[in-house]
């Protein structure tokens, strides 16, 4: 395609609930929302087929529950109940702005989403829809970066486009070390091998069997997704 054209036809984005915050320390934050949705929007009236996984940190962590007298596999549950609250919300913006969309569950909520159904979801996709994922896969234990790598390698995506409150890739945390080094590039068997927490192993090595190119970029500027959906070369890539 043309420098005036997107390089990706069909994408998944991995939203996590961090980046709903905005500058709120809980819940949903309207302006980032109502801003992520322009921007969606815009790819989506140019023909970019876009899915997305949305995460759940910004309501409940499993992990939050440590100490609680909660199990695990309940914890996680919650946690994944919590991505279909965002679901919802992500659903309400972006048809408020003229599009069509799909909430799709890997848990059973029938009255406010569709059971995820492989087929189903590439044919809305074919149909211009915004399919957003939620509930990460169904089960404990897999977090919402297994489920972007697992629902990536199902309906056929070009890329995962992980969108984060950090410009890429560094050796070290950027936010605890000035000297941290950031990767333009990066193959996945180094990220295994140097445990760099781009996804978890899971998610990293079911894309390396797939060969399934994972971008991590920072959502937090105005317009970066398109940049990267148009092939500028900004935050890391996976390979």
């Amino acid at each position: 395609m043309g420098k005036n054209s997107p390089r990706y036809k069909r994408v998944l984005i991995k939203l996590s609930g961090e980046i709903l915050l905005g500058a709120k320390e809980y819940g949903i934050d309207t302006k980032t929302i109502d801003r992520l949705g322009d921007e969606i929007k815009e790819l989506v009236d140019i023909g970019v087929e876009i899915a997305i996984v949305v995460g759940g940190g910004n309501i409940f962590r499993g992990v939050n529950a440590k100490g609680m007298n909660i199990k695990p596999a309940t914890a996680d549950y919650m946690g994944m109940l919590a991505t279909v609250m965002n679901g919802l919300a992500l659903q309400d913006v972006l048809e408020s702005k003229g599009l069509i969309t799909r909430l799709m569950s890997a848990l059973e909520i029938r009255q406010v989403a569709e059971p995820f159904i492989r087929r189903r979801a590439v044919r809305h996709l074919e149909m211009g829809r915004v399919v957003i994922f939620s509930a990460g896969t169904g089960n404990p234990f897999f977090t919402t970066d297994t489920a972007a790598a697992l629902r990536a390698i199902e309906i056929d995506a070009e890329v995962i486009l992980k969108a984060t409150k950090v410009d890429g890739v560094y050796n070290l945390d950027p936010e605890k070390h000035e000297d941290a080094i950031k990767f333009e590039e990066i193959e996945y068997f180094e990220v295994l091998k140097k445990q760099l927490k781009v996804m978890d192993a899971t998610a990293i090595s079911l894309c390396m069997d797939n060969k399934i190119p994972i971008i991590v970029f920072s959502i937090k500027e105005k317009n970066n997704l398109k940049k990267v959906i148009f092939g500028e070369k900004i935050g890391t890539l996976v390979f």
